[in-house]
C-alpha cells in the first residue's frame, strides 16, 4: 500500500448498513484479529462481534477513543459512526454533534498519534437543488438543505483541512444511495430501495416514501465495499479529489425499481406516498459523474439494476425463510 501497509484496522460505527460488510471484507483481506469493529451498541448475536474482536466505542468520547487505538495499536481508521439523512432531520442537533464533533475526535487522534490513514465516506447529500442534476459534476455548488449533507459539506472540508495543514492521510468518496440485504435500513433517504424488496417477499406490495418518478444514484453493497477499499489501498500520489471522490453505479426512479422486482413477482403493487423524505430526495442528483474516481484508481462498479434486484431477491428469500411469501 502506498504510504505504509495497513496492519491494524479500527471500523467505527461497525454495526452499521456499511460497516456490518466492510469489517467481514477487512477481516478476510487482513486478517480477523487485525480489524477491531466497534459501535455504540452491542447487538446480541451479531456476527460481527463473533467473528473478531469488538468493543463499545463512542467517537464522541475523545479519551476512550485514543486509549483505544492506542491499545490496539490502530494505523487505519475507517470512520463510519454518523447520523443518517433522515433521522438527521428529525434530530438536527444530533446529526451535528455525532457526525462532526465525532469526525474531528477522529482527525485529532489520526494526527496527534500519526496514523497511517484515515477514510472518511462522504455522500450524494453535499449535492443541493442548486446542483447540476445530471451527469453531476465531480467540482460543482455544494449547497445541501439537509443537515446531513451540511454536515457533509462541512466534513469534506475539516478533512482537506488536516489533509492540507497537517497531512493526516483522509480519503473518501461521495456515496450514492446504498442497497443491501444484509443490514436493515438505517434512517436514511434511500432506505425505500431496500425495503421495498423486503415487503415485495414478505406481503406482495410496498408503500413508497417517495414519488415514482424520483430519481437518485445508488449502488450494490458488493460495489460500496469494493470501492472504499480500492481507494484506501489507492496510490496517494495519484489522488486529485482525495477526500470526496463522486462515485457512481447506476440511476433508476422508483418506479423503475417496481418494475424491476414485477418481472420477478408479478402480482407486486406499490402506493406511493411521499413523506418528509421527499424534499430531500429532491435536493439530490438523478445521476453522477466519476470520471475522476474511473481514471485516479479504476473505479468500475460490477452490478446493475437487473443482476442486483436478481441478487437481492434471493439473498432475502433465504434470509426471510417462511416469511417469504412472494
Amino acid at each position: 500500500m502506498s504510504g505504509g501497509a495497513m496492519t491494524k484496522i479500527l471500523v467505527t460505527g461497525a454495526l452499521g448498513q456499511i460497516g456490518s460488510e466492510l469489517v467481514n471484507e477487512l477481516r478476510r483481506r487482513y486478517g480477523r484479529d487485525n480489524v477491531l469493529a466497534s459501535d455504540i451498541r452491542d447487538d446480541v448475536g451479531s456476527a460481527i462481534l463473533e467473528s473478531g474482536p469488538y468493543k463499545h466505542l463512542d467517537c464522541l468520547n475523545k479519551k476512550e477513543l485514543i486509549k483505544t487505538v492506542q491499545k490496539f495499536g490502530v494505523d487505519t481508521i475507517y470512520h463510519l459512526g454518523a447520523i443518517l439523512s433522515g433521522v438527521g432531520e428529525l434530530h438536527p442537533d444530533l446529526a451535528w454533534d455525532v457526525n462532526m464533533n465525532g469526525l474531528k475526535n477522529i482527525l485529532d487522534t489520526a494526527r496527534d498519534l500519526k496514523l497511517t490513514r484515515v477514510m472518511v465516506p462522504s455522500s450524494i447529500a453535499v449535492f443541493g437543488p442548486t446542483t447540476p442534476v445530471d451527469n453531476t459534476p465531480q467540482e460543482t455548488l455544494l449547497r445541501p438543505t439537509s443537515m446531513y449533507g451540511v454536515t457533509k459539506v462541512a466534513g469534506e472540508l475539516l478533512c482537506e483541512y488536516y489533509w492540507i495543514k497537517y497531512g493526516v492521510d483522509v480519503r473518501g468518496l461521495r456515496y450514492p444511495g446504498l442497497i443491501s440485504y444484509k443490514t436493515p435500513p438505517g434512517g436514511g433517504t434511500t432506505d425505500y430501495a431496500v425495503a421495498i424488496y423486503i415487503d415485495a417477499i414478505k406481503h406482495g406490495k410496498y408503500e413508497c416514501f417517495v414519488t415514482e418518478e424520483t430519481m437518485l444514484p445508488m449502488m450494490y453493497m458488493p460495489d460500496a465495499i469494493k470501492a472504499i477499499i480500492q481507494l484506501a489501498e489507492a496510490d496517494g500520489d495519484k489522488l486529485r479529489y482525495r477526500n470526496a471522490y463522486n462515485l457512481a453505479a447506476f440511476s433508476f426512479s422508483a418506479g423503475e425499481l417496481a418494475a424491476s422486482i414485477r418481472k420477478h413477482i408479478h402480482e407486486f403493487e406499490v402506493e406511493y406516498k411521499p413523506d418528509y423524505h421527499q424534499p430531500i430526495a429532491d435536493s439530490w442528483p438523478n445521476s453522477i459523474d466519476d470520471t475522476g474516481a474511473q481514471k485516479d484508481w479504476n473505479w468500475k462498479p460490477e452490478y446493475d439494476l437487473e443482476t442486483m434486484t436478481v441478487d437481492m431477491l434471493t439473498n432475502l428469500r433465504e434470509m426471510l425463510g417462511d416469511e417469504a411469501k412472494f
